[in-house]
């Protein structure tokens, strides 16, 4: 298979262990959980070119907006794994690391700290969430469980000569 199914193997892994795992945490008050319909509604304004606000409230609810927050959820997840797996086989030659599929996952904070929350209102960091430390906790926690995912996709790639 091509390096972008292996990628998308990899990104969907990635996505469904940092959703799993931050049900659990989440749920155990470690975490704020993922609100899917947020993102939902997030990725509405974007399409219709709204890219910020000034707080969470001022976004339109949108039919359905749990369903668009899974696919914007997990379109994202696949669109950071791809360029991911093939760059990695263009520059290095040969098929993704599993501890550099982990560091690449948690580097993908940054979209959460830098883009995510000034989207939202809340600035870099989440420093003016309502969540206080665990605005800046809880998506380094999110993106080290899809890069762990992640990891998890790359050998089952090369478990079956995805990669």
């Amino acid at each position: 298979m091509t390096l972008a199914l292996a990628g998308m193997v990899v990104g969907i892994s990635g996505t469904i262990a940092m959703d799993l795992l931050n049900f659990l945490f989440s749920r155990a008050g470690i975490i704020t959980r993922i609100d899917l319909g947020t993102i939902g509604r997030m990725a509405a304004g974007w399409l219709r070119g709204r890219f910020r606000y000034g707080h969470p409230n001022e976004m339109r609810e949108v039919g359905h907006e749990t369903l668009y927050g899974v696919m914007a959820h997990y379109a994202i997840g696949v669109g950071l794994a791809v360029p991911f797996v093939i760059g990695w086989d263009r520059v290095m030659d040969g098929p993704v690391s599993p501890i550099w599929a982990v560091g690449y996952g948690v580097a993908t904070t940054a979209a959460s700290w830098f883009f995510v929350y000034p989207c939202l209102g809340f600035g870099a960091f989440g420093r003016r969430s309502p969540d206080g430390l665990k605005a800046i906790f809880s998506p380094l926690a999110n993106h080290l469980f899809f890069g762990l995912g992640m990891a998890v996709g790359v050998g089952l790639a090369a478990g079956v000569a995805l990669v």
